[in-house]
């Protein structure tokens, strides 16, 4: 209920009506007067599973504690592994005199962005020389996502994405947030552990016309299981006839087959064709830099007009998000990068990084099926459903005696 009241005007003694609003107080404003707190009715949510984890293994004290829970690249003692020449890198940034502590572009490092997307494209790209392609810095892999989809909800047409039914947990988060509609494809086949294609190109070509499609660009997480090149070629087929919008997530690059170059030809592959994509990647894991929260959003365009119009508009969901990038761990990449030393050292540590992650090479597990009779394919691939709880502990002395005496 509103109602009017007559202010004398201390200055010249004058009468104005001022307008009083005579409502009754919000809920909120109740609790404000009475002293009460303005959040009193927000619901304790329970804390993220990973996290949880990770704080539950912080506070144990026992000497012999394992962290399996967080995807994090670990040494063999545990430790969370730093790359040689990222130190390096880190050294020279700290001794450089010239280094300047000023805001970046809203964009980031545009060195930084140049070469990310060369990573990921190639430097030899189409898309790069015809400047169809608008890279910028952004919070890690999930900033990328997130502005990603931020960008989507206010400029594209079909507020609807597909992702695969197993998928990282965090997902479906960037997209609902935004207001985007979250839909699952088939993916993953536990019959076979591996790769429900027919499943997969059923689900998509029932997906409406313009609508966003998330892959993950290899070392599909939490699966492990990606197609073959033949069969993303398929798979990229469907998507172009349907006219359909791939947005790749790429958190592995290198990490997989061990190669930079393999782990980016799906991505490359739909690229190639003259076609529009987004693409979020991460050096989180790829260079160890977890705390630097270092990545990138790179848009491949059909013209490098509409790449330009598309980069002023990204500026405009960043600006208000978190206004300008960290510079740190993103000059490390750059400094990395664009270093032709640094670039093969790093590529060799991602190389045995990898020969690590697979565990078994083709005479270890020889030696496994001669010495244990234990039968697995000889890329050391393990099928995990073909365990019980008699065979496990058998298994671990297995593996251990082939990684000791067989190198």
């Amino acid at each position: 209920m509103e109602s009017c009241v007559m202010m004398m005007s201390p200055n010249n003694g004058t009468k104005k009506k001022v307008l009083v609003c005579d409502h009754e107080s919000s809920e909120s404003e109740s609790q404000l007067l009475n002293g009460e707190s303005a959040f009193e009715h927000i619901p304790l949510v329970p804390e993220t599973p990973t996290y949880a984890v990770m704080a539950a293994y912080s506070k144990d004290t026992n000497p012999l504690k394992l962290n399996l829970g967080s995807g994090v690249y670990r040494t063999e003692d545990g430790k969370p592994f730093v790359f040689d020449v990222v130190n390096r890198a880190e050294q020279l940034l700290l001794n450089d005199p010239c280094v300047v502590k000023e805001y970046v572009p809203i964009t980031g490092i545009p060195e930084f962005n140049e070469l990310s997307a060369n990573l990921i494209l190639g430097a030899d790209s189409p898309a790069i020389k015809e400047n169809r392609v608008t890279t910028v810095q952004c919070v890690a892999g999930c900033g990328a996502l997130r502005v990603g989809a931020e960008f989507l909800a206010q400029h594209y047409t079909k507020k609807m994405v597909y992702i695969p039914k197993q998928t990282y947990s965090n997902h479906p988060n960037f997209f609902s947030t935004v207001g985007m509609a979250v839909k699952t494809y088939r993916y993953y086949d536990p019959a076979t552990n591996g790769l429900d294609f027919q499943g997969l190109l059923e689900d998509l070509s029932f997906v409406p016309s313009g609508a966003t499609v998330l892959f993950h660009a290899s070392g599909h997480n939490p699966t492990g299981v990606d197609p073959t090149i033949h069969q993303w070629d398929q798979i990229r087929h469907l998507i172009r006839s349907k006219g359909l919008l791939p947005f790749f997530d790429s958190a592995y690059q290198g990490l997989v087959s061990g190669s930079l170059e393999e782990d980016a030809e799906s991505v490359r592959l739909f690229v190639g064709d003259g076609g529009e994509c987004l693409i979020a990647q991460t050096y989180s894991k790829i260079m160890g830099l977890y705390p630097e929260r270092v990545g990138a959003l790179t848009i491949v365009c059909k013209t490098a007009k509409v790449a330009s119009n598309v980069e002023s508009q990204l500026k405009l969901v960043i600006r208000p998000m978190y206004s300008s990038p960290p510079i740190h761990g993103a000059s490390i990449v750059t400094t990395i990068l664009k270093n032709r030393d640094m670039y093969n050292e790093w590529s060799n540590e991602l190389k045995k990084t990898t020969a690590r992650l697979i565990c078994l090479n083709p005479d270890q597990v020889e030696f496994m099926t001669k010495e244990y009779h234990i039968y697995t394919s000889s890329d050391g691939r393990i099928n995990m459903a073909g365990l019980g709880f008699k065979t496990v502990a058998y298994l671990a002395e297995a593996i251990h005696a082939a990684i000791t005496h067989v190198i």
